[in-house]
């Protein structure tokens, strides 16, 4: 399953670095010297995190846990 819903990435440079968070999912923030490294993070991290979420979701839920999609 993958989310199309758009998302807020907050970007603030503190020379040389670039520290970047997505508001819609706590816990994702990075910091990287480039700005595309910093854009290339922005598009990655987000979904890894989210991945990570829904396979420790589904083994806290345990055997016959139903999935359904959710679009918000």
């Amino acid at each position: 399953m993958s989310t199309t819903s758009p998302h807020t990435a907050v970007i603030r440079h503190n020379e040389p670095w670039g520290i970047r968070w997505v508001e819609e999912v706590p816990g994702v923030n990075a910091q990287e010297q480039s700005r595309e490294a910093l854009w290339q993070s922005l598009t990655e991290v987000p979904r890894e995190v989210l991945e990570f979420n829904r396979q420790d979701a589904l083994e806290a839920a345990g055997p016959g846990a139903e999935k359904l999609a959710l679009i918000l």
